[in-house]
């Protein structure tokens, strides 16, 4: 299996052709605060931010566990922690980018 440029196999490549799609919002009168996708709501996006820091929160597949990636905004330098709580993922993917 070919490697990555950071040393990780890369997946082979999906076969037959893909169609693309996007995460959507609820239908609600208010503010949004999630996305989901179309045809499985429990699959869940998620972004927040304050002045340095974007955190990108996405659920498994069938919601049962999260992924976050941490970005610096001013660097772009990033960090991923999976677990399943979200709360948790945040907490660990943003201690893993900054020093405390």
């Amino acid at each position: 299996m070919p490697e990555s440029p950071d040393g990780e196999e890369r997946l082979p490549r999906p076969r037959g052709r893909r169609r693309w799609t996007s995460f959507v919002a609820d239908e609600t009168d208010g503010i949004a605060r999630g996305l989901h996708e179309q045809t499985n709501p429990r699959h869940r996006l998620r972004v927040e931010h304050d002045e340095s820091t974007l955190l990108i929160h996405l659920s498994d597949e069938d919601g049962r566990g999260w992924t976050t990636v941490a970005l610096d905004r001013a660097t772009r330098r990033w960090a991923v922690v999976q677990d399943t709580r979200q709360a948790d993922t945040a907490r660990g993917a943003y201690d893993e980018l900054y020093d405390s």
